[in-house]
């Protein structure tokens, strides 16, 4: 089950000193989603139930040449991003900067391991407008628009 709030960001912090991993992903499909991601040397597809704060998810690996067979067959676009890996207080942000087609899209996501936990959440001060609940943000979504 994966639990997560997802945020704007008003002010970027200094981002050299956090790791981060390199994602290209695409989807197969949308409803429900079936997605499959490139995250450095790891390959996965992925399958999210419909949901915005509270939805199942299920990982499959997959290899290099499987990853590459199925990105032919994805529709719509292919998001890519750095994912940064900030620590804040008993959680880590997953600051998404977009390239690509949606270069300058700057997105955090937040996990929880209970949606109490996430109504509870305070984020910090650079963070912008709680999207959690805005279609327009899911990744899926953002991959089938028309740019």
């Amino acid at each position: 089950m994966e639990i997560e709030r997802k945020f704007l960001i008003n002010t970027l912090p200094d981002l050299d000193k956090y790791n981060f991993h390199i994602i290209e992903q695409a989807y197969l499909c949308t409803e429900p989603v079936v997605r499959i991601r490139k995250e450095d040397a790891n390959y996965y597809m992925t399958y999210k139930s419909k949901g915005f704060l509270k939805r199942e998810e299920y990982n499959l690996p997959l290899t290099p040449n499987s990853y590459n067979h199925l990105l032919e067959k994805a529709d719509g676009n292919i998001i890519t991003k750095k994912r940064y890996l900030i620590p804040y207080l008993n959680h880590t942000i997953e600051l998404d900067v977009f390239e690509g087609v949606f270069d300058g899209t700057v997105l955090a996501e937040v996990e929880f391991d209970s949606t109490d936990e996430a109504d509870n959440f305070i984020p910090p001060d650079w963070f912008g407008e709680d999207v959690t609940y805005s279609k327009e943000y899911h990744n899926s979504y953002m991959s089938s628009i028309k740019l």
